[in-house]
C-alpha cells in the first residue's frame, strides 16, 4: 500500500482524493469513493440550503463509516448565498474535512480550526498555494492547466506546478488535472506530490449521479474535447466542448469587450444540472478536464481506485525499479 502524508492526515488507505464537484459531489458518489479506500467529496453547494447539506452528510454518513469531506466554493454569485450557514452545518455535522475553493478561506477559518477539521485549499498557482500555507491550511491541492473547472489565468501545467510545489511547500499537497489512471499517480508521487485529485475520471464510474450518455460521451472523448471559456472574462473555464460551449466561444471572439450578460444565458447552472439529470449533451456546459482522452471505461469507484493504486505500485516497484538498475 502507498502511504503518505496525506493518507496518514486523513486517516484513508489510498492518496486518492476525488474532487468536489457541482451536482456530482453527492452521498452516493462520495460513499463509493471512500468505500475504496480513497476520500470522497461532498458538494456543499450541490445542496441546496444549508438544513439540505446536513441531510446529505448524514445520508453519506449511513452508506459509509469511512472518512469523507465536504467541499465549501466560495464564489462571487449573482443570488447571495448564505456561506456562513453551510460552513456551520458542516461544523454541526461532524465532518473532519472540509476542501475550500474559490475565494481565500481564511474568514472560516477559526470556526473549522475549532472544531479540529483540517482544511484542504485548492490553488492554481504556487503563490496561492503558499498563501494558503500561511493562513493555516493544512494541505493544499495544486490544480495544473489540465484540470477542469477552473484553472487560472497562468496556464501552467502541473509538469511545473508540482515540482515548485515539492520545492517550496511544507504542507502535504496533492496532484490535481490530468490525473486518471496508475501512471499519473506515479508520477505525481515522483513529481513530489502526496496523492492524487480526481474529478473528472471519478464522473466517469458506475456510482456517479449524472446521466449515462453523458458518461458515454466522456469514454468516447478525446483528450482535444475540452473547450477554455471564459478567456476573455479573466475567469477561464476548462468544460467538455459540446455545441454550447462553441456557441460561447463565438461569442467571446466578437469584436469588443464581452459581455456576461450575453453568455448567460448558455451557462446557466440549472441547465448543467438538467443536463446531468436527462442526458441532452446539448442542453447547457460541464466542466471536463483534458484527462477525457485517458479514459476508457465506465468501471465502478472500488474498481478504479484498486486498478489506479495497484498499477502505480507496479510502475514504482518494476518499471522504475529496472531503469535504475540498468
Amino acid at each position: 500500500m502507498i502511504k503518505t502524508r496525506i493518507t496518514e492526515m486523513l486517516g484513508i488507505d489510498h492518496p486518492v482524493v476525488q474532487g468536489g464537484m457541482q451536482w456530482v459531489g453527492r452521498a452516493e458518489l462520495a460513499a463509493a469513493v471512500s468505500n475504496a479506500g480513497g476520500l470522497g467529496i461532498l458538494t456543499a453547494l450541490t445542496q441546496p440550503t444549508p438544513e439540505a447539506l446536513g441531510k446529505e452528510i448524514a445520508r453519506c454518513r449511513d452508506m459509509t463509516d469511512k472518512p469523507f469531506a465536504v467541499n465549501l466554493t466560495i464564489l462571487p454569485t449573482i443570488k447571495p448565498v448564505p456561506y456562513e450557514e453551510y460552513a456551520q452545518a458542516i461544523v454541526d455535522s461532524d465532518v473532519k474535512t472540509v476542501e475550500t475553493a474559490g475565494r481565500n478561506p481564511e474568514p472560516f477559518l477559526p470556526l473549522f480550526k475549532s472544531a479540529g477539521i483540517k482544511v484542504i485549499h485548492k490553488c492554481t498557482s504556487i503563490r496561492h498555494s503558499l498563501k494558503a500555507e500561511r493562513i493555516g491550511c493544512d494541505a493544499v491541492s495544486v490544480d495544473g492547466f489540465e484540470c477542469a473547472g477552473h484553472p487560472g489565468e497562468d496556464d501552467v501545467t502541473n509538469l511545473i506546478l508540482l515540482p515548485l510545489a515539492a520545492q517550496r511547500l511544507k504542507i502535504p499537497f496533492i496532484a490535481s488535472g490530468g490525473l486518471g489512471d496508475g501512471r499519473g499517480l506515479a508520477a505525481a508521487l515522483a513529481l513530489g506530490a502526496d496523492g492524487i485529485n480526481m474529478g473528472t475520471r471519478f464522473m466517469v464510474t458506475e456510482e456517479a449521479p449524472i446521466h449515462e450518455k453523458v458518461k458515454r460521451a466522456m469514454v468516447d472523448a478525446s483528450e482535444l474535447d475540452t473547450a477554455l471559456i471564459y478567456r476573455s472574462l479573466n475567469n477561464t473555464a476548462r468544460v467538455f466542448k459540446n455545441s454550447i460551449a462553441e456557441q460561447v466561444l463565438q461569442i467571446e471572439s466578437q469584436p469588443g469587450a464581452t459581455k456576461f450578460e450575453d453568455i448567460q444565458p448558455l451557462v446557466q447552472g440549472a441547465k448543467g444540472k438538467e443536463l446531468f439529470e436527462e442526458g441532452d449533451l446539448d442542453r447547457g456546459i460541464w466542466s471536463a478536464g483534458m484527462v477525457v482522452g485517458l479514459i476508457n471505461d465506465i468501471p465502478s469507484c472500488a474498481e478504479l481506485v484498486q486498478r489506479i493504486v495497484a498499477d502505480a505500485e507496479e510502475i514504482i516497484n518494476e518499471r522504475l525499479a529496472k531503469v535504475v538498475q540498468a
